[in-house]
């Protein structure tokens, strides 16, 4: 049971190093030998754990996934019991609070593997399904407690993750201080909220 638990803290341990360089210099820069030079140990030892880079990628893109589902599963949301608490879980997924979990250059450079490995594409759209289903039990729990009457909840969960992160794509072009970000997220979480069917929610 120690070796085990041990062998998963030194994953996790490699897992961010590799996250730290690529934050740093760049995925594509990124190699195990970088690594090891980082974590002052032998390049053996690293491949001990992740035969291959593609083996630490895939660790890469579950250590990603961690932290979204950090974010998305945050206690101060509390229950889906009343409109508010809906309307700031929604609204925070369209803000950069997402900055805190992970790096945009470490994603979009994951996101750009789906195309070139196979293997990577399986695990990126079974991670984006994770937080898809997230969002969608959410609504489901919103419903539950009468908050929205909404039918179709998993329709609207891909609606409103495909304007995440679309707003996500495009606003990551301007600065946060810059009028046409504000104006653009708000526009974007308007839509996103006009969804929902509040008309059974006393609030």
């Amino acid at each position: 049971m120690g070796r085990k638990s041990l062998s998963v803290k030194r994953r996790k341990e490699i897992i961010r190093s590799f996250y730290r360089i690529a934050k740093k210099i760049g995925l594509e820069n990124t190699s195990i030998a970088k690594v090891a030079e980082d974590m002052q140990i032998s390049n053996g030892l690293v491949m001990h754990y992740f035969k291959t880079r593609d083996e630490l990628l895939i660790g890469l893109n579950e250590y990603i996934l961690e932290q979204h589902l950090n974010m998305v599963n945050s206690i101060e949301y509390g229950d889906m019991d009343n409109r508010k608490s809906l309307e700031n879980f929604i609204t925070d997924l369209f803000s950069r609070k997402w900055n805190k979990y992970f790096d945009d250059g470490v994603f979009y450079s994951c996101y750009a593997l789906i195309y070139r490995k196979e293997d990577f594409n399986t695990s990126f759209r079974k991670y984006l399904e994770k937080l898809h289903q997230v969002l969608q039990t959410k609504l489901l729990e919103a419903k539950s407690h009468g908050v929205i009457s909404n039918d179709n909840v998993p329709e609207i969960t891909e609606v409103i993750f495909a304007l995440i992160d679309g707003s996500y794509y495009y606003l990551g072009m301007f600065d946060q201080k810059d009028k046409t970000y504000e104006q653009q997220e708000k526009l974007y979480i308007k839509y996103a909220i006009k969804l929902l069917d509040f008309s059974c929610d006393p609030s």
